[in-house]
C-alpha cells in the first residue's frame, strides 16, 4: 500500500471504537466487514464521513450551515489525507408521498422539459412550461386533489362492514365506542329511526341520511328509555335527560381524522377511510391542460407509469420528423440524456421501476441504488463514496451489475468505502478492513486490514471463518406441510390473478429477483387474511362465531381470494424493518416490555418503599421521577445564532434522565439510569435471579443483539436491529401454535454469523407448531428452507409469476430459475446435469 495515497486515521473513539488507528487506501474499493454492531458504521460513517462533512461545512457561511442537517463532530485524534466524501446510506424512502423515483433521480424534470419543448399541443392550447407538467407545483397540480391524484373518503361498506346487524348491535362500526356511540344511537331513536331492524332493511334514503348528512339536529334524549318509551316521552313533552346533537357518520370520521390530537383516535378512524381516484384528473395528478399535451401519443402521466426500461425503448424509437429544427434539436438532446440516465438505473437492476413510483414504497436498497445512479451520472472526480451495504435487497443475479457500477465510480478516480456483508462482494474488494471481534463493547477493534484473501488467517475474525468456509448444504429432509393456504387470483402491484399455494407448519421462503413481486405477495397474503379475520369478527358480534386473536398487518389493499386453509391460521404476525419508535423515548427496554418488570423491581427496593415510589416513578416519560430540566430526554438543545443547534448532556441530571431522589433507589448497587446503560449481555448477569426479566434478555442475546443497551433509543437502531427486536418480542409471548410469521428480508444488515443465529430462532418457531414465511435472497436461508416459492422470471411487469415451487433441492435442479441457478452454484450443485 502506497503510504502517500491513504487516509490515515489515528485515535478513533466514536461509539464503541477503541482508540482505533488504521490506514485506509484511496482510489480503490475498500470493504468494511464485521458482525452486526462491531463498529463498521462508527468507523466509516461516524468517523470518516462525519469528519469529511465537518471540514466541508467549515467553508460554508454560518447562516447556510444553520439550515443544513449536520453530523456530530467525530471523536478522533486526527485524520490525514481525507478527500471530500459523499454518503449513500441505508434509509427508508422519503415519507413524503409527493417524492417519487422521478423526483429523486431528476428524470421527471427532463421528461417535463421534453413535453414542454417537444410535445404535441392541441389547437388553441398555449405553450406550457415544465412546471405546468409537475403535480407538485401550483401551476401543474390538479385543482381538485391538489396533485395527490386521490381523495380520502368513506364508503357505506367501510362504515357498515356487516349490514346484517342493527344499529343497536353496532352495525355502524365507524361511530365512536362507549358513551359517545350510545349517545348517537339514542339520538336516532329520538329522531324516529328504527335502531333494531337489520341495517340492510332500512330504506336507502334513511341509510344515506344517517351516513352522509351534513345536518346536525339537536333533539331531546331520554337515556335508558326503549324506543316505545321514547316516543311516548316525546309526545308528552317530558323533561329529557339532555339535548343531544346528531353528527352524520361521514362527518364524524372526517372531522375526527382532521382535528383529533389523539394518535389512538386517528388510527381508529383511518380504518374507515379509503383512497379513491380523483374524479377530475382520474388519478393522474395534473391539471387538464397538461394532460392534453402528448408525446408519442401518450400524456406525461401515462409515460410516468411505464417501467423505465420500456420508457427508454419508447423514447429511443420516437419519431421527431414532424418537429421544427429548433424543437427537434432540443428533443434529441433531452431524449439522449434520459436514455443515458435510465440505462444506468437499468444496469443497477432498477429498470422495473417507473417514474411515478412513490419514494415511501421503495426499499432501503432500492433508494440507495437510485441515489448511486445519480452519482454515476454526475461524473465527479476524487471523491470518497461511503456506502452502507449496497447489496441490500439485491438478488445475487443482480450483484454483478452492482459491482460493475461500483467499478465505474472507482474508474472516475474516486474511492469506495463500502460496508458490506455479502460474501461475494467482500471477495471482490481490493482491500478489506475487518472490525470486531464481537459487537458493542466486545467489538470496536481492527482485526485485519489488507487484501481479502489473507483474512482467513486471522484468529477471532467471524468474516474470515465464513468468507472461505465450505458452501451451505441444502437440507435433505425438509419438513412436510401440515396444511396449505390456497390463494387464488391474487392481484397487487405486478401480481396479476396469481394462484399460489403456501405451506403451513414449515419454514417457507418466497424468492426471486429484485422487483419480482416477493413483498407484494407477502402483503397480499396479510391483506386476504385480514379480510377473513374482519368478516369473522363481524360474525362474532352477531353471535355466530368465536372471535379470533388480534392480527398485526396492513389494511386491505389487495384483491383476490383466500380459497382454502385460512381456518388453520389463528394469528398472523408481520415483522418488518420499520422503526420500533420514532423518538429517543422509545427504546429496547420499553418496546420488549422488560422495562415494566425492571420498574416493578425498583419499586420494591427499600428506598422506594420508604418514599412510597410506585413503578411509575421510574419512567422517564412521565413527571415525578424524571429530571425536570430535560424532561427525561437526558440532553438539552443549545440554540446558537446562525449555527446549527448543539445537543449537550443535561446540566442537571448529566444525561441520567432522572431526578436525584429517584436515583437514590438502588437495585443491587445500581440505580435505574445505570441499569438502562447495561448491555443485554451484562443485564443477563445482573438479573440472573429474575426469571421474568431473563426470558426477553435471553431471546435478545440468542438472536445476536446482546451488544445493545437496554436504554438504546429507537432512533439509533438500524432496520435489521428493529426487525430482530420485534422477532424477539414475539418469541417471548406465550406459545399458541398455529401462528403465521410473515417476515420481509430478515437478513438485511446481518453478518453471516448472525444469519446462522437467526435461522435457529426461525426454526424454533416452526418446531413450536407455527408457520414461517419469509422473502429472501440469502443462500443460507434458501438452503435450509422446507419449501421455496420462486417468483419471476424478471422484475416489474416481467415478473409476478411463479417460476418454480418446491423444496430447495428441486429449485437447485431448475435451470429456468435464476434463484435456482445461484443456489446450485453456491451449494456446489450443477443445474446443467439436471
Amino acid at each position: 500500500m502506497n503510504q502517500a495515497n491513504v487516509v490515515k486515521i489515528r485515535g478513533a473513539r466514536e461509539h464503541n471504537l477503541k482508540n482505533v488507528s488504521v490506514d485506509v487506501p484511496r482510489d480503490c474499493f475498500v470493504a468494511f466487514s464485521g458482525i452486526s454492531g462491531s463498529g463498521k458504521s462508527s468507523l466509516a460513517f461516524g468517523t470518516i464521513y462525519a469528519e469529511a462533512q465537518r471540514r466541508y461545512f467549515e467553508s460554508v457561511s454560518p447562516y447556510a450551515r444553520r439550515l443544513i442537517d449536520q453530523l456530530a463532530v467525530p471523536d478522533v485524534d486526527s485524520i490525514e489525507g481525507l478527500p471530500p466524501a459523499i454518503a449513500l446510506q441505508q434509509q427508508r424512502g422519503a415519507s413524503n408521498p409527493r417524492s417519487t423515483v422521478g423526483s429523486v433521480s431528476t428524470l421527471s424534470h427532463l421528461l417535463r422539459m421534453l413535453f414542454s419543448r417537444a410535445g404535441d399541443y392541441p389547437r388553441g392550447l398555449a405553450l406550457l412550461y415544465a412546471e405546468d407538467f409537475s403535480p407538485n407545483t401550483p401551476q401543474g397540480a390538479c385543482p381538485n386533489c391538489h396533485g395527490l391524484g386521490q381523495l380520502y373518503d368513506v364508503s357505506e361498506q367501510s362504515m357498515v362492514p356487516n349490514d346484517r346487524l342493527s344499529i343497536r348491535e353496532r352495525a355502524i362500526a365507524a361511530w365512536p365506542p362507549a358513551w359517545h356511540g350510545q349517545n348517537l344511537r339514542d339520538i336516532l331513536v329520538s329522531l324516529g329511526y328504527d335502531v333494531d331492524v337489520p341495517w340492510h332493511r332500512l330504506p336507502k334514503k334513511q341509510r344515506d341520511w344517517i351516513l352522509y348528512t351534513e345536518e346536525q339536529p339537536r333533539v331531546p334524549v331520554y337515556a335508558g328509555y326503549s324506543p316505545a318509551e321514547t316516543r311516548r316521552a316525546l309526545k308528552r313533552k317530558e323533561e329529557p335527560s339532555y339535548l343531544g346533537t346528531f353528527t352524520g357518520v361521514r362527518k364524524y370520521v372526517l372531522e375526527t381524522y382532521r382535528g383529533t390530537h389523539s394518535a389512538v383516535m386517528k388510527k381508529r378512524v383511518t380504518r374507515f377511510l379509503s383512497a379513491m381516484p380523483c374524479p377530475v384528473c382520474h388519478g393522474k395528478r395534473l391539471k387538464p391542460e397538461a394532460l392534453r399535451v402528448r408525446f408519442g401519443g401518450e400524456d406525461i402521466a401515462a409515460l410516468s407509469h411505464v417501467p423505465l426500461s420500456e420508457l427508454s425503448r419508447r423514447l429511443s424509437e420516437s419519431n421527431l420528423t414532424h418537429l421544427s429544427d429548433e424543437r427537434r434539436v432540443a428533443a434529441e438532446r433531452l431524449i439522449r440524456n434520459l436514455v443515458q440516465r435510465i440505462g444506468t438505473l437499468d444496469k443497477l437492476g432498477l429498470g422495473y421501476l417507473f417514474l411515478d413510483r412513490t419514494a415511501p414504497t421503495l426499499s432501503p436498497g432500492e433508494s440507495q441504488r437510485l441515489r448511486m445512479a445519480t452519482q454515476m451520472s454526475s461524473n465527479l472526480f476524487g471523491v470518497v463514496y461511503v456506502l452502507d451495504e449496497p447489496s441490500a435487497g439485491l438478488h445475487p443475479a443482480d450483484t454483478e451489475a452492482l459491482l460493475e457500477a461500483l467499478q465505474v465510480l472507482r474508474s472516475h478516480g474516486n474511492s469506495l468505502f463500502v460496508i458490506e456483508h455479502d460474501l461475494d462482494i467482500l471477495r471482490r474488494a481490493d482491500w478489506l478492513i475487518d472490525v470486531g471481534p464481537g459487537a458493542g463493547e466486545e467489538g470496536g477493534e481492527i482485526l485485519y486490514s489488507g487484501p481479502p484473501q489473507n483474512v482467513r488467517k486471522v484468529a477471532g475474525s467471524a468474516t474470515g471463518q465464513y468468507l472461505f468456509k465450505k458452501p451451505p448444504i441444502i437440507a435433505d429432509d425438509p419438513r412436510p406441510a401440515t396444511g396449505w393456504l390456497k390463494l387464488r387470483k391474487v392481484t397487487r402491484n405486478n401480481l396479476s390473478a396469481l394462484d399460489v399455494d403456501i405451506p403451513l407448519g414449515v419454514f417457507a421462503v418466497v424468492s426471486g429477483v429484485s422487483g419480482a413481486g416477493k413483498s407484494s405477495l407477502l402483503h397480499a397474503l396479510i391483506d386476504l387474511l385480514h379480510d377473513r379475520v374482519a368478516r369473522e369478527r363481524a360474525a362474532t358480534e352477531a353471535g355466530q362465531a368465536e372471535e379470533l386473536p388480534p392480527l398485526s398487518g396492513t389494511a386491505p389493499q389487495s384483491s383476490g381470494e383466500l380459497h382454502a386453509g385460512g381456518e388453520n391460521v389463528t394469528r398472523v404476525v408481520s415483522i418488518d424493518q420499520r422503526p420500533i419508535g420514532r423518538t429517543p423515548r422509545s427504546n429496547l427496554a420499553t418496546y420488549t416490555g422488560l422495562f415494566d418488570e425492571v420498574r416493578r423491581l425498583f419499586a420494591a427496593t427499600p428506598v422506594a418503599k420508604a418514599h412510597r415510589f410506585g413503578a411509575g416513578r421510574f419512567s422517564f416519560n412521565v413527571s415525578g421521577g424524571r429530571c425536570p430540566r430535560c424532561e427525561g430526554e437526558g440532553f438539552v438543545s443549545v440554540e446558537l445564532l446562525f449555527m446549527p443547534s448543539v445537543y449537550s448532556p443535561c446540566p442537571v441530571c448529566h444525561g441520567a434522565r432522572y431526578n436525584e431522589a429517584t436515583l437514590q433507589a438502588k437495585l443491587r448497587g445500581k440505580n435505574i439510569a445505570e441499569v438502562l446503560g447495561l448491555s443485554v449481555r451484562q443485564a443477563l448477569e445482573f438479573f440472573a435471579a429474575e426469571p421474568s426479566v431473563q426470558r426477553p434478555l435471553k431471546l435478545l442475546n440468542a438472536i445476536g443483539l446482546g451488544y445493545l443497551r437496554l436504554g438504546q433509543p429507537a432512533t439509533e437502531l438500524s432496520g435489521g436491529e428493529a426487525q430482530r427486536i420485534k422477532l424477539a418480542t414475539e418469541l417471548q409471548r406465550v406459545p399458541r401454535g398455529a401462528t403465521l410469521y410473515v417476515i420481509d428480508e430478515p437478513t438485511i444488515g446481518l453478518h453471516a454469523a448472525d444469519i446462522d443465529l437467526l435461522l435457529l430462532q426461525l426454526n424454533a418457531l416452526v418446531h413450536a407448531g407455527n408457520s414461517v414465511l419469509v422473502a429472501e435472497h440469502d443462500t443460507r436461508i434458501l438452503a435450509q428452507a422446507d419449501w421455496v416459492i420462486d417468483l419471476g422470471p424478471g422484475a416489474g411487469n416481467l415478473g409476478g409469476r411463479i417460476v418454480a415451487a418446491g423444496t430447495p433441492a428441486m429449485l437447485a435442479e431448475n435451470a429456468s430459475s435464476k434463484t435456482g441457478i445461484h443456489l446450485a452454484k453456491s451449494c456446489g450443485r450443477d443445474t446443467q446435469s439436471a
